[in-house]
C-alpha cells in the first residue's frame, strides 16, 4: 500500500507541473522514459537553419519563435530539441514497448532481454548493494563504470551498478572494436546503421531501467525514483546522453565530458586545440553531422550542447571539469552550462543544476576539493536530504569570459 500511495503522489505532482506550477511542485523525476511526442521526428531542413545564429540558441524559444513559460510547453520544447539532436547529430533512439522486455534477477545480477522482431539483445549488470539497510535503495549507475571515488559514497545507503556499453555495440574506448553497421544493436535495427554510438548506448541504458521497473523493488531492492548516472571523459558524454534521453533518471553527474558532451560546438569552434565538431570520434555521431556543419556551418545548427544539458531539466545535473586538459574544452563547457542554467532558473529550481571546474588534478581523478559538491548532489537528489547545498557555480579561471558574446537571454 505504501508503494502505491507514493506512486500516486508523484503522478499528481507531474499533472500539477504540466499545468504551470510553483517550484515546489515541479517533479524531480518521471515514471516514463519520455512522452510519446518525443518520438515524432519531423523532416527538419537537412542543412539546418536558414540564417546562421552565432550565439547559442535560446533553449526556451521553440523553432517557431514561441517562448516557453509552462512545464507543458517545456515538455514539447524538450521533445523538439531531442528530435533535432537525433535528426542531425545522433540518429534514432527507437521506442521499445514493455512487452519487448523480459527481466530477471540472477542472484544480484540484473538480466534484461530485449526482443525486436526475431532478434534479441541481452544485457546484464551486477548490482552492488550497501552493507547496511534493507532498501529499496537509490541506485547510481556508471556509464561504462563509476570513476567517482568511493569516499563520496562512504556511509551512504546507495546501490551501484555499471552499464556495459559493449553489450550494445561491442565498441568502447579501449580494446578491440566492431565497426558501425556490425553492432549488436544493428541486428535489431538494420535500418539505423547511420546512428552514432551514443544514442545506441542511451537506448541500452534505458532498457536496464525498463528491467528494474518491470521487476519492482520487491525483487531488485532498488528505488527507481532515485536513479543516478555518472561517467567520465567519453563516458561523461555517455552519462549526459543517457540522462538527457531518459526522464526516469533523477541525477546526472557528467565528469570531464569534453567536446560532444557539455561543450558547445559553436564556442569550441573559436578555441584552439580542443575537441570540436571536426575533431572527435565519428563512431559516436552521425558522419553526416560533420559533413553538414563543419567550419562556419556550425552556426547553422538549430541547437547546441547547452540544449542537450537542458534536456535533463527538471531533473538534477552536475557538470565537472578539469581545465588542465585543453582538449576537454572546459571554457566552452562553462559557457554552455551558463546557457543551460537559464531553463532551471526560469522555473525556480536553479539548485538542481550546477558546475565545478577545478584544475590541479589528473584526468578523471576527482580532487578532494570537489568532494563536497558531488556529495551534496548525491545527498539531495538520491537520498532526499533537502538542506544539502547544491547551488554550485565554480569556475574561477573563466571569470573574465564574456558570456554576453554567446548568451543574450
Amino acid at each position: 500500500m505504501h508503494m502505491r500511495i507514493k506512486k500516486t503522489l508523484i503522478f499528481v505532482s507531474v499533472l500539477v507541473a504540466a499545468a504551470g506550477c510553483t517550484s515546489k511542485e515541479i517533479p524531480l523525476v518521471y515514471d516514463s522514459e519520455n512522452p510519446s511526442s518525443f518520438f515524432s521526428i519531423p523532416d527538419w531542413n537537412p542543412s539546418g537553419l536558414d540564417s546562421p545564429i552565432t550565439k547559442l540558441p535560446d533553449p526556451l524559444v521553440t523553432s517557431e519563435g514561441k517562448s516557453v513559460k509552462t512545464m507543458k510547453q517545456w515538455q514539447e520544447r524538450r521533445s523538439e530539441i531531442a528530435s533535432q539532436l537525433q535528426f542531425y547529430e545522433l540518429g534514432i533512439k527507437p521506442k521499445v514497448d514493455p512487452s519487448q522486455v523480459k527481466a530477471r534477477m540472477d542472484g544480484d545480477t540484473l538480466k534484461v532481454d530485449v526482443f525486436v522482431g526475431e532478434e534479441t539483445i541481452s544485457l546484464s549488470s551486477l548490482i552492488i548493494y550497501p552493507k547496511t539497510g534493507e532498501g529499496p535503495f537509490p541506485l547510481m549507475i556508471g556509464a561504462s563504470f563509476i570513476t567517482l571515488p568511493p569516499a563520496v559514497f562512504e556511509g551512504k545507503e546507495i546501490a551501484m551498478m555499471n552499464f556495459s556499453e559493449r553489450q550494445v555495440t561491442n565498441y568502447g574506448q579501449f580494446g578491440p572494436r566492431d565497426d558501425r553497421g556490425s553492432y549488436a544493436f544493428d541486428r535489431l535495427y538494420p535500418d539505423l546503421t547511420e546512428n552514432g554510438a551514443y544514442i545506441e548506448w542511451a537506448w541500452g541504458f534505458s532498457r536496464l531501467i525498463d528491467g528494474l521497473q518491470q521487476l519492482g523493488p520487491e525483487k531488485t531492492r532498488i528505488d527507481t525514483k532515485h536513479i543516478g548516472v555518472t561517467g567520465c571523459s567519453y563516458a561523461g558524454k555517455m552519462a549526459l546522453m543517457c540522462g538527457a534521453f531518459d526522464q526516469r533518471v533523477a541525477l546526472v553527474i557528467s565528469q570531464e565530458p569534453g567536446g560532444g558532451g557539455a561543450a558547445a560546438w559553436r564556442v569550441s569552434h573559436t578555441l584552439e586545440g580542443v575537441e570540436d565538431l571536426e575533431h572527435t570520434d565519428y563512431h559516436w555521431f552521425k558522419e553526416s553531422f560533420r559533413d553538414t556543419f563543419s567550419g562556419e556551418n556550425v552556426n547553422n545548427i538549430p541547437y547546441d550542447r547547452h540544449s542537450l544539458c537542458a534536456m535533463v531539466f527538471p531533473r538534477a545535473l552536475l557538470l565537472l571539469g578539469n581545465p588542465d586538459y585543453v582538449w576537454l574544452a572546459d571554457e566552452s563547457g562553462y559557457v554552455s552550462a551558463n546557457a543551460a542554467l537559464t531553463v532551471w532558473d526560469r522555473f525556480g529550481v536553479g539548485d538542481r543544476m550546477g558546475w565545478s571546474i577545478i584544475d590541479g588534478h589528473g584526468h578523471c581523478q576527482l580532487p578532494e576539493s570537489q568532494y563536497p559538491e558531488v556529495e551534496a548532489f548525491i545527498d539531495k537528489f538520491l537520498l532526499g536530504i533537502e538542506d544539502a547545498e547544491t547551488r554550485v557555480r565554480k569556475a574561477p579561471m573563466y571569470k573574465d569570459v564574456d558570456l554576453s558574446r554567446w548568451i543574450d537571454y
